[in-house]
């Protein structure tokens, strides 16, 4: 399967329990982790424009950033060998190799070249010299940034909002999405539709100006609503409350959840409900970005 063969439209799934029915409202889930079996969820969707411009402007190679479990890195090692692009990570952190964690395994057998590079010299990525290297190296590499949120990832989640349209008879009131860089949420505003955002970073307030970076329409954002409390210690962090609510959800629905971005979208939406947040007879459709990669293996047990 190459990776512009996707599953598509993804499935649209009503969810049904005691907490939806009390809160008064219907909540769906946009399936979007089935739109690939290596490249899922939103990672396709932001890739999909990205590697089209590569191919269009005759790269054969394509560069990307990430950290050692990243969805991201996974994603494009992924797609890049089903594009048949080379692929070029810059992973964050000069005391990891290749086989720190199953995620740069997997990159590696995909064919992808890692480059490990300082934390410090992270923060200032596209500039540090180990990347100028590269480039001045290879001329003809394609950069995408981290998680792949950039102008060409918008459109490629804007055919989700769009399929989501043509699915139900009704509108959708609030799009719910996990954010790690904003760029699905930016996409999803873009549609143009209103996002419920749930940071799975500690400090995730500075994604709101992000995601205005990125939409480039402030008048967009106002349509932004973005939850920082769910995070759960911070990025890829998680506590048994985390855990045990993703155990109940897929005894509940039959539907996997991860414990870094989906597991902390879902619990949010779920506490949000609870709450009485939500105007009774509001729709909602939730985003299953995927990164099922990531998943804790003591979740299947």
């Amino acid at each position: 399967m190459d990776f512009l063969t996707p599953t598509r439209p993804t499935p649209l799934q009503e969810l049904r329990d005691e907490v939806v029915q009390e809160a008064g409202v219907r909540l769906y889930i946009k399936r979007d982790d089935l739109i690939h079996p290596a490249v899922s969820g939103n990672k396709w969707r932001k890739l999909k424009y990205n590697l089209i411009r590569a191919k269009e402007l005759g790269h054969d190679s394509v560069l990307t950033f990430g950290g050692a479990y990243s969805n991201h890195l996974f994603a494009m090692a992924a797609a890049g060998k089903a594009a048949d692009l080379n692929t070029i990570g810059v992973v964050r952190g000069d005391e990891l190799t290749a086989y720190s964690s199953p995620t740069l395994q997997y990159c590696q057998k995909q064919g992808m070249q890692l480059h490990f590079i300082s934390r410090e010299a992270y923060r200032q990525k596209e500039c540090s010299e180990q990347v100028k290297h590269l480039l001045k190296e290879r001329g003809d590499i394609f950069i995408v940034p981290e998680g792949g949120s950039n102008e060409l990832a918008l459109p490629g989640v804007g055919e989700m909002v769009q399929e989501v349209e043509q699915q139900l008879t009704h509108l959708t009131d609030y799009f719910a999405v996990a954010a790690g860089t904003g760029g699905t949420a930016a996409g999803i505003l873009s549609a143009p539709a209103p996002v419920l955002a749930f940071s799975a970073l500690k400090r995730g307030e500075f994604l709101r100006e992000e995601i205005r970076t990125l939409v480039g329409d402030t008048a967009l954002v106002e349509h932004l609503q973005l939850f920082t409390d769910y995070h759960f210690g911070g990025y890829a962090r998680y506590t048994s409350e985390l855990l045990d609510f993703i155990r109940s959800f897929e005894q509940q629905h039959g539907i996997p959840l991860e414990q870094v971005y989906t597991g902390k979208m879902m619990f949010g939406l779920y506490d949000l409900m609870q709450k009485g947040y939500f105007t009774p007879g509001s729709t909602l459709v939730a985003v299953h970005t995927g990164g099922l990669q990531g998943r804790l293996a003591s979740l299947d047990k």
